[in-house]
């Protein structure tokens, strides 16, 4: 599952970088959201593995800060992404002739720049909710579960649901890798 989010996410990074088609607000925020699923995934997949081959649950203090500070930050920004990807699309769908008016380059990076800056911010708040909360209420079995899917499922099927079924995307892809007969199923 992990190779296939890092896989999945690098085609979609590099099919957006190297197809000047693409060079647009949308997958711009489609590039960076794929940047950031590699990023999460791999702040706790890798120790996970590990873990898992070694048969030990051991982490030093400061791997466990780093762990959970690079988690929170890249899941909240993966948050922040999609909410500003939902507005490239109202914006789009609602207000079509003034799209290009309204998502310019210059709009585009401050709301980068402000989803980082939130989630920068948003950090400290959620670091304390996890100093605050009680070990007594917490199932391990159903945090292991819940774990899994949101750091591993989750990242590995956004390329998948925003941009492989994308004709786009496809082109992208088989102009990429040279592929101009072959069809790509829809």
């Amino acid at each position: 599952m992990y190779l296939i989010t890092v896989f999945g996410n690098l085609l979609i990074i590099l099919a957006v970088s190297s197809d000047s088609h693409l060079h647009t607000p949308m997958y711009f925020f489609l590039c960076n959201l794929s940047l950031v699923d590699i990023c999460f995934t791999s702040s706790t997949v890798p120790k996970m593995l590990v873990n898992i081959q070694t048969q030990s649950k051991v982490i030093t203090y400061k791997g466990c800060i780093a762990q959970m500070y690079f988690s929170t930050f890249f899941g909240l920004l993966d948050d922040f992404l999609l909410t500003v990807m939902a507005y490239d699309r109202f914006v789009a769908i609602c207000h079509p002739l003034h799209y290009t008016v309204i998502m310019n380059p210059r709009f585009c990076g401050l709301l980068l720049l402000m989803s980082w800056i939130i989630v920068v911010s948003l950090f400290y708040f959620t670091v304390l909710g996890v100093y605050f909360s009680s070990a007594a209420t917490h199932n391990s079995q159903s945090s292991a579960i819940a774990s899994v899917l949101y750091s591993l499922v989750t990242p590995m099927l956004n390329p998948f649901i925003y941009s492989l079924r994308n004709k786009d995307i496809k082109g992208a892809l088989k102009k990429f890798f040279g592929m101009a007969g072959i069809r790509i199923t829809e």
